[in-house]
């Protein structure tokens, strides 16, 4: 069946910054490692209480199939123990830093600006700096964020990518909708060619029985005589020719140019090898085959094929071919027609007609609202870039203070009489710390609404998705309709007792199988029902077997015919003195090959000197290759055929008596079965030929089925729109930027806290105190 090429891949490579989601997918793990619940769908509502005076209510409209609220509990007690902390960060830290400013507003908390002298300050402040710096990193590389600026810049970049994706989607699903009806043609053309081979087999059913072996004796006794003569004439003329070639060449050798000393050796090794140009096979006492093919020429004067017509006991007046042929005709015909009212009974058209609206619709909505997800998306950026502005800000703060404290620090000057830079530096880092409690509890707000949404995503949908969980989810029964047990089933067929499932139709159609088969369709239109041969031809065969035919008055080979076979056997084929024929055929025409002869007396030729006798020598030379070329190769031509000819004869009058005999004993037995049983065998016979035409529809029928069960409508299309909103959109593309991006704005609201605590300590160091300690000498 043609099929067309999908262009959606549905696969997403996150690149580099995969690794950050392969972390936080890990940090999930830790935080929810219970596997995926199974029980009775609820909606929990966990209300938290804190002093008695704030209700906090978090509701999970995704937890499915919980047993009990304490399985629900259990299941996400690492969400609830995590969203706890953070709430307690989030109203903890703002009271913690208004305590501590009132604290320091009255001297207290490192307030008073009195800086007691110690032995160990220079190490401490050096501890301090150390730590608030490693502290910085972290939040600024490590977890912090440079982690949450790259999930929110990939997150931007894969909905600006989104489009072509969502297009290409739509493409394919077009291509789906629009190759359908064009794979249903070709399967319905498919069935002329099914019926063209069984009215072609139907129409050449019977075999001509024609006497081939007599003929072929015939025209191989003509060869064996034709070839004789040829070669009894050809061999003659070849000798008279070479006779005169060695005369000529004797007198050429006899010149007294060969008496010189330097042409005699010469001369006398061509003039000993002239004996070679003679005829080495003789053709001429071969016996003839004049006597046989007499014979055989008598045997044929009688027409064998008006005897042998008589086999053909099914011809044109026979009752069965008429019944047969027609009736099995007929079938062909009432079957195609049935082919194309079923395909006409499909509801296709209509089907994906209202499809084609309906996707042409969505793709319209889709391509006006696009722009509008473009701008929130840009909303939503410029929002998290924002927060993480705020940690850049802490961050620029202390990182500031730890360049002018350390620059400015003089270890010589006391507390009241520091520099102008170091006291400065001081100061960067106690605005650091200010800033740390007015946005620390901003930020961690965010994490906690981000992390309870994206992390559920990941663990209730993204995860169950990925290993297929989800689709048992929500095959369970009676989940998404108390009175359904499958509700696939009740939506598509009102009959929820079928046994379709989410998992099992998204799987067919992931290894793009039909959607006939994905969806079950038989429960709509059973296309074994149309496609049913038995019933159109049990009335044939019933017919078939009441068929009476009288043939005792047919004879398959008289008298006449018998005597002839006969009057064949004994034609003196096997007299033949094949092993004469043989012996000279084995021989080569002459006795040296003239082609090597002719060479070897040219290149003698070259060794003389230059004159009349060399160019009388290659004179001769070229004589010989034509006498080669004009006499010898038919010759040998001729040998060939009558070799062939030999040996056809020879394997004809082996055993030929016998044979022939054996032929008028089948003969006999053939026609003591038309005379007593004729009639059941060719109604079985045409039974047999009925079922092998009937055979190529079955054939094609079964086709038919396998393919509309598993190409026709092919549903990867299905697959891949689902696989591209929820693993690509919803998974790869939303939820990993999310949990990335509270991830590393989490890990930069926890190192606040150290950062506050030493950059607290450390600004001691750094700030002009007021006092300082004054040892009396």
């Amino acid at each position: 069946v043609p099929t067309k090429t999908y262009d959606t891949g549905a696969y997403h490579e996150p690149g580099p910054i995969g690794i950050l989601f392969k972390v936080v997918h890990a940090f999930l793990y830790l935080v929810q490692p219970n596997s995926f619940p199974q029980g009775k769908q609820l909606n929990i509502r966990f209300s938290i209480f804190i002093w008695s005076h704030c209700q906090i209510t978090v509701q999970y409209l995704l937890l499915p199939l919980f047993l009990s609220e304490l399985q629900a509990i259990y299941y996400e007690i690492g969400f609830i123990v995590s969203a706890a902390l953070g709430l307690l960060f989030i109203l903890l830290l703002p009271l913690v830093g208004l305590c501590f400013c009132m604290c320091r507003c009255c001297d207290n908390c490192g307030g008073e600006m009195h800086q007691r002298q110690k032995k160990n300050a220079d190490c401490q402040r050096s501890c301090f700096a150390t730590f608030l710096f490693v502290a910085s990193l972290i939040i600024r590389q490590v977890v912090g964020v440079l982690c949450a600026y790259a999930a929110n810049q990939h997150l931007t970049n894969q909905v600006r990518g989104a489009k072509k994706l969502v297009n290409s989607n739509f493409k394919d699903l077009k291509i789906f909708l629009n190759d359908t009806p064009a794979q249903i043609d070709y399967l319905v053309s498919q069935y002329n060619t099914t019926k063209d081979k069984a009215l072609s087999d139907l129409n050449s059913k019977y075999f001509d029985l024609k006497a081939v072996t007599i003929r072929e004796t015939k025209e191989a006794l003509e060869n064996v005589s034709v070839s004789v003569e040829v070669l009894q004439e050809g061999t003659e003329r070849l000798h008279a020719n070479l006779t005169d070639v060695k005369t000529h060449l004797s007198n050429t050798l006899n010149d007294s140019a060969c008496s010189a000393v330097q042409a005699a050796s010469t001369c006398n090794i061509i003039r000993n090898s002239l004996n070679q140009l003679n005829i080495n096979a003789n053709f001429s006492g071969l016996p003839g085959v004049s006597s046989q093919l007499a014979k055989v020429n008598d045997v044929l004067k009688i027409d064998l094929s008006s005897l042998v017509q008589k086999v053909r006991f099914l011809a044109g007046s026979s009752s069965i071919d008429t019944l047969g042929c027609l009736d099995i005709k007929t079938v062909l015909e009432t079957i195609g027609a049935n082919i194309s009212s079923f395909t006409k009974n499909l509801p296709v058209e209509k089907i994906l007609a209202d499809l084609t609206i309906y996707l042409t619709q969505s793709e319209a909505y889709v391509q006006d609202y696009f722009p509008v997800v473009e701008q929130y998306d840009f909303y939503r950026w410029l929002g998290c870039l924002i927060l993480c502005c705020m940690v850049v800000l802490i961050l620029v703060f202390y990182y500031l203070g730890l360049l002018c404290g350390t620059c400015g620090y003089d270890k010589h000057a006391s507390p009241t009489t520091r520099g102008c830079i170091s006291n400065t530096g001081g100061n960067f880092l106690m605005a650091g710390v200010g800033f740390s409690f007015l946005f620390s509890w901003v930020l961690m707000i965010v994490v906690v609404l981000t992390f309870v949404t994206g992390g559920n995503v990941e663990k209730l949908v993204c995860e169950p998705f990925e290993d297929k969980t989800l689709f048992k989810v929500l095959d369970t029964p009676y989940l998404l309709n108390q009175h359904w047990k499958n509700y696939l089933s009740g939506i598509l067929f009102k009959n929820p007792n079928i046994n379709l499932t989410f998992e099992k139709v998204y799987s067919d159609c992931k290894e793009n199988k039909g959607i006939y088969t994905s969806l079950h369709l038989e429960h709509l239109f059973n296309i074994n029902e149309f496609l049913n041969i038995s019933m159109y031809t049990e009335d044939v065969a019933l017919r078939i077997e009441h068929i009476q035919i009288n043939l005792s008055k047919i004879i398959l080979l008289d008298e006449i015919g018998k005597e002839n076979l006969l009057n064949f056997s004994s034609s003196g084929i096997e007299g033949i003195n094949f092993v004469a024929y043989l012996t000279e055929i084995n021989k080569s025409v002459t006795k040296v090959d003239l082609l090597s002869f002719a060479n070897d007396l040219e290149a003698r030729a070259d060794q003389l000197p230059k004159g009349a006798l060399e160019n009388a020598l290659k004179g001769h030379a070229n004589s010989i290759r034509m006498i080669h070329n004009q006499q010898v190769v038919p010759l040998e031509q001729a040998m060939s055929t009558l070799n062939q000819s030999i040996r056809l004869l020879k394997r004809t009058s082996s055993e030929l008596m016998v044979k022939v005999k054996n032929v008028i004993s089948a003969v006999n037995a053939a026609q003591l079965l038309i005379n007593n049983n004729a009639s059941q065998v060719i109604v079985q016979e045409t039974k047999k030929f009925m079922d092998t035409v009937i055979g190529y529809f079955e054939q094609y029928v079964e086709w038919v089925k396998e393919s509309i069960a598993m190409e026709v409508a092919a549903c990867k299309p299905i697959a891949n729109v689902i696989d591209t909103a929820v693993d690509i959109f919803l998974c790869s593309y939303i939820a990993d930027s999310v949990n990335t991006f509270w991830f590393g704005l989490g890990g930069s609201s926890i190192f606040l806290i150290p950062a506050i605590i030493f950059a607290v300590k450390l600004s001691k160091y750094y700030r002009r105190m007021d006092t300082e300690d004054v040892y009396d000498e």
